[in-house]
């Protein structure tokens, strides 16, 4: 099979980047390396690009980006966004709805103008607070508060975030599966012993979507991916081979075809040196 029909793509936090949450010099010098030689290789994560671009800026990378989950796919070398799926206003205002009857808050994101604004409404929650905090200081993320996020209510609306305790979450969760026009990815922070995410985004969106797109848009014949946590099983559901790095979820271990090594020893990376090697 041609090397350039082929996609390797992979999550992030927890498969790509290291326990400190980065790209070693290693993955990057051998990254590059195939890259040059003819890999096509991306990303599919939950970040926005403020952060995740951040992280992959040392990657020559000229395949398009999954980010938000599926949500928004960017083309990293003409630097726009390429798919983009809103939340209907009606929508948003019953998520808003059953944050306020739980009593709990988060982010709501905004695609305006090409650019992405993030909103908040209350940082007393210590995890919100350190969430936040570190975007800012880390990859220079901006967030702007507002008395209420129905007072942002726009027909650009792309994804709300909570991040919490997963027993607060779970309640959340089990109202918002129930409204329709809706996807949620409720999974484990890899960076805390006790936090979890609930996302929520339009039902369009998904990796596994994405990956659609993606193949449908440069014919790509054989997808080969990688991930570690539980917003990483719809994306394993489009690939014709899904590898989870040894760290991996339970959950996502039991539904790949293959486990590589984990994500601490580069096991992503080392895993598509030996496979491209072998396609050239």
């Amino acid at each position: 099979m041609d090397k350039n029909k082929t996609l390797y793509i992979s999550d992030l936090d927890g498969t790509l980047l290291n326990i400190d949450a980065e790209l070693s010099e290693y993955a990057i010098e051998k990254l590059n390396s195939m890259i040059q030689n003819g890999l096509r290789f991306s990303i599919a994560t939950a970040r926005t690009f403020a952060s995740a671009g951040h992280l992959i800026a040392s990657l020559a990378l000229s395949t398009p980006v999954v980010l938000m989950n599926g949500v928004l796919v960017y083309d990293v070398c003409d630097k726009n966004f390429i798919q983009i799926h809103t939340i209907p206003q009606d929508t948003v205002t019953a998520v808003i709805d059953i944050f306020k009857i739980h009593k709990n808050t988060g982010f709501m994101y905004e695609l305006k103008d090409g650019r992405l604004m993030t909103y908040y409404e209350s940082l007393e929650s210590k995890p919100l607070f350190h969430f936040a905090e570190e975007r800012r200081v880390r990859f220079n993320k901006r967030f702007e508060q507002t008395d209420s996020f129905s007072a942002m209510l726009s027909d650009n609306i792309i994804y709300l975030t909570l991040y919490d305790l997963p027993e607060m979450l779970q309640p959340v969760h089990d109202t918002i599966v129930t409204i329709p026009g809706l996807n949620v990815a409720f999974y484990k922070d890899n960076y805390t012993a006790d936090l979890w995410y609930l996302e929520i985004f339009s039902e369009k969106a998904s990796k596994q979507n994405a990956l659609i797109f993606l193949r449908e848009r440069f014919g790509f014949e054989r997808i080969i991916g990688f991930g570690d946590n539980l917003n990483d099983l719809p994306m394993f559901k489009e690939c014709d081979v899904s590898v989870a790095v040894e760290n991996a979820t339970a959950e996502v271990r039991a539904a790949a075809d293959l486990i590589c090594d984990a994500n601490y020893n580069d096991g992503v990376v080392k895993w598509i040196e030996r496979d491209f090697n072998k396609e050239r």
